[in-house]
């Protein structure tokens, strides 16, 4: 191997290393995130958590991005796949924040978990990125595991089950245009367009039903957005940095804090059919992980 191809070696492996790094992040502040949406959705309506959620984030983020830039950042050549990205992350959002108020923050973290599987299956036909057929075999076998968890019992309700799949569905579009935007968008572009989508729509959404926060709520409520905020560029620079197929795996960090999280603030104790499943579709997961990395070499 010559000198340059060794360091365009180490250079690469330091961008998946520094990717993973911020993803795993991402992961356990939109944990904390989530934990305060379930605590707040017993008292106020999805709409108004989903417009507090991005209007802080967007004050934030795109305060502190025309601050540092400009509004050069701003500028974009695809407008039209910027909505796409935005719209398909609104749902996202719209349908976990469901979710939340209906389900224990475990399982929803183990339905999101189809997240990943989606994103390594829609990467060769909308990202032309090569999956092979072990991959898709653990791309099945994964969502096998979500079969197993969203078995309902007598008294569970189903339709927040398919709403949490829905979420994840609408999550992978959202990541996969986040990597397709990433090859010629800023960071800067990529997020702020998608939290104006977010506040507008929600905020619109919201008016009806709103309801006055008292100024605990209220407080939390900001904490929301900020950590919402940190998360999505963290998860933006992910996957910028690294393939799709390579960071998504790590997303199910995201059920230690989950189950850590939910037990702790709400008592909530995973039942062993949502464990079943959550160690299907990690291990699934998992071994697409390994397959892309041995793939590549590293």
């Amino acid at each position: 191997m010559t000198q340059a191809a060794a360091l365009a070696a180490a250079e690469n492996n330091d961008d998946t290393r520094r990717a993973i790094g911020c993803f795993v992040l991402a992961i356990f502040l939109f944990a904390g995130m989530d934990t305060l949406i379930k605590y707040l959705s017993s008292g106020y309506p999805v709409a108004q958590l989903m417009f507090a959620r991005s209007v802080v984030a967007l004050v934030l983020v795109g305060g502190i991005s025309v601050a540092r830039g400009g509004w050069g950042g701003m500028r974009t050549r695809r407008p039209v796949a910027h909505v796409f990205r935005s719209l398909a992350g609104l749902l996202s959002m719209g349908c976990f924040f469901y979710a939340f108020r209906h389900l224990p923050l475990a399982e929803v973290y183990v339905l999101s978990f189809a997240g990943p599987l989606f994103i390594t299956a829609l990467s060769m036909p909308l990202l032309g990125e090569p999956v092979g057929w072990r991959r898709w075999a653990a791309v099945l076998v994964g969502f096998g595991g979500v079969v197993v968890m969203a078995r309902p019992e007598a008294d569970a309700p189903l339709l927040p089950i398919l709403v949490g799949v829905a979420a994840a569905f609408f999550y992978a579009l959202a990541m996969i245009a986040v990597r397709g935007l990433s090859r010629t968008e800023s960071n800067t572009a990529i997020v702020v367009y998608l939290l104006l989508t977010t506040t507008v729509v929600s905020g619109v959404a919201a008016i009806p039903d709103w309801v006055q926060p008292g100024g605990f709520d209220l407080g939390l409520m900001l904490l929301v957005g900020t950590l919402g905020g940190a998360a999505q560029v963290l998860m933006t620079q992910a996957f910028r940095l690294g393939r799709a197929a390579v960071v998504a795996p790590f997303e199910y960090t995201g059920m230690i804090w989950a189950t850590l999280l939910g037990f702790l603030v709400f008592g909530d104790v995973p039942t062993p059919t949502v464990l079943a499943g959550a160690g299907i579709i990690i291990a699934s997961g998992l071994y697409i992980l390994y397959r892309e990395t041995r793939r590549r070499g590293g």
